[in-house]
C-alpha cells in the first residue's frame, strides 16, 4: 500500500516512468471497462489510449490519496459516453445478451433484433446504465462510483431504460 502511494505521488509531480507504471496497471481493466460500455473492441482501443492521454495529462490535478482506478474509470465513462452519443446508431447490443427466447432461431433472431433496435434509440446516458447494468450486470455502486452520481440515480436511469425499453419493444411488436 504504502509503495502505490509513493508510485502515485511520484506520478502526480509528472515522473514518466510512475505514469509507465500506472499505464501497466491499470491499461486491461480500463480496456475492458470501455469495451463494456462502446460494444467495439476497436474504438476502445483508442478510448483507452485518450484515456491515459487524458491522465497523463492531468497528472498534477490528481489527488495522490484518491483512488486511482476510480479516477481513471470515470475519465474512460465519460470518454465512452462522449463516443455513444457520437455513434448512436453504430453500437451493437446483441452479444451477451441474456433472455428468455422462444426455440425458433428465426423468432430469436428477430427478438434479438428488437432489442438492438430499442437500446439504440435509447439517450445515450439510458443506454450506458442500462447496458452496465442490464447486459454487464455491473453492481449499481460501481457504476455510481464510475459515472460520478448517486446510487439512487443508477436506480432511477434503469427503471426509466427498462420502461423505455419496454415502451419501444411493444412499438416494435415485441416484448421484454
Amino acid at each position: 500500500m504504502e509503495k502505490q502511494m509513493e508510485l502515485l505521488e511520484r506520478f502526480t509531480t509528472g515522473d514518466v516512468e510512475a505514469f509507465e507504471t500506472l499505464f501497466q496497471q491499470y491499461q486491461k481493466n480500463v480496456y475492458g471497462w470501455i469495451v463494456r460500455i462502446v460494444r467495439n473492441p476497436t474504438a476502445a482501443e483508442e478510448l483507452t489510449v485518450e484515456t491515459f492521454w487524458r491522465v497523463y495529462r492531468s497528472h498534477a490535478r490528481f489527488d495522490a490519496t484518491r483512488s486511482f482506478e476510480a479516477w481513471t474509470r470515470r475519465i474512460a465513462t465519460n470518454l465512452a459516453l462522449d463516443y455513444l452519443k457520437r455513434a448512436r446508431n453504430e453500437v451493437e447490443f446483441t452479444e451477451n445478451i441474456s433472455f428468455e427466447s422462444p426455440t425458433d432461431p428465426a423468432t430469436r433472431q428477430d427478438t434479438r433484433k428488437q432489442i438492438q433496435e430499442a437500446f439504440n434509440q435509447l439517450p445515450p446516458k439510458l443506454r450506458l446504465t442500462a447496458t452496465l447494468a442490464l447486459v454487464e450486470d455491473v453492481p449499481y455502486e460501481e457504476i455510481a462510483e464510475s459515472l460520478g452520481i448517486p446510487v439512487g440515480t443508477v436506480k432511477s436511469r434503469v427503471f426509466k431504460a427498462t420502461r423505455l425499453l419496454r415502451s419501444k419493444l411493444r412499438e416494435l411488436g415485441g416484448e421484454l
